[in-house]
Parts: C-alpha cells; structure tokens; sequence
C-alpha cells in the first residue's frame, strides 16, 4: 500500500498545470518559449497571472496533497517526507514530458506547508521581501528554499524534514542552474518582464 501511495505522489506531481494550461490556449508546448519551463513563473512571463495564479496553486496542491494523505493514513513521518520528495520530483522531472517539467518552488512550498508551516511562512516572506527588492524571481526562489534547513533548525522540526529541505534545495538549485549564470551574468529576467 505504503508504494502504491509513493508512486501516486510522483505520478501527482507528473501533472502539468502550466504545460495544460498553455496549450489550451495557445495549442503550443509551453517549454519552447520563455524559459522552457512549465512552471507558473514562465506561464505567468507568457501569458499573464489568469492563467499563472491557478498553475501557481494546483501545483502548490501538488506538494501539500500526498504529504497530508500520507500523514492521515499511515501516521508516518518518513512516508510523508519521501512522497513530497517524490512530488516535487514528478513536477520536476515528470516522465511523459521527457522529464522536462517546472522547477519545483511552488510544490515544494506545498511540501512544507503540510510538515513545517511556521518555517514554510517565514520563507515565503523571504521570497516576496528578496522579489520586492531585486525583481529577481529566481533569486527569491533560491533564497528562500536555502532558508528552510536553517529556519526547520531554528523551529525544531526535526532531522528528517532538515534533510528534506536540503535535498530539495539540491532539486531547486539544480533545476536554476541557468538562471544562477545569468544572475552572475547580468542578463536574468526581471519580475513582470514579458516575453513572446
């Protein structure tokens, strides 16, 4: 049951709300144009928070949903830490899009709204605070994802979610790599930059 479940969380987190989303009303694939990603934040550079705003949210679900399941039926920590893992690797890397999905902020976020939700609003914060300043999207997502291991120390809420939140840190920084060289560059996109 316990695997069912945890290849239900990868095959959640498979589902593509930007990409659908995109292609309903444009009839074109999403990750050929902005930043190739199918995540709210290229949707919203395309097309505008209509369409931005709900991808934003049924991917946030996309965490917090098998995270919630898997605490309610199998009262089990560790089963939960591995399906919000999985989740955000399935919106990652999901397998009918040969693995070219989104870049895992919003469903890690729905991650830790379930297992860790004083340090998930802290980080949120942080990631609204580092946009206001910067304009950079990037650069709030990275920084607020590095903020979780710290502020789930500072919260106590135990070494499995600690390690969580590094491993998906990996995810997400891996998942910015070209979006870091253009930070260090000078020519990353700035918040509310359109693109055609």
């Amino acid at each position: 049951m316990k695997i069912i479940f945890l290849i239900f969380s990868y095959f959640l987190g498979t589902f593509p709300s930007g990409y659908v989303l995109f292609w309903i009303t444009d009839k074109k694939d999403i990750r050929h144009f902005g930043s190739g990603s199918t995540g709210g934040t290229n949707l919203f550079r395309l097309k505008g928070w209509k369409l931005a705003l709900p991808a934003i949210l049924f991917d946030i679900l996309k965490g917090a949903l098998p995270v919630y399941l898997a605490l309610q039926l199998f009262s089990d920590l560790r089963i939960a830490i591995i399906s919000g893992f999985l989740a955000v690797l399935g919106h990652c890397f999901p397998v009918y899009l040969k693995f070219k999905g989104g870049k895992g902020v919003a469903t890690t976020t729905g991650v830790f709204i379930t297992l860790a939700f004083e340090p998930c609003l802290i980080s949120v914060a942080t990631f609204v605070i580092i946009i206001a300043i910067s304009r950079y999207v990037s650069l709030g997502s990275l920084l607020a994802t590095f903020s979780y291991p710290f502020l789930i120390l500072i919260f106590n809420k135990g070494e499995e979610t600690f390690y969580l939140s590094i491993a998906l840190f990996v995810v997400i920084a891996a998942r910015h790599s070209g979006n870091i060289k253009r930070l260090i560059q000078g020519t990353e996109r700035k918040f509310g930059e359109r693109v055609k």
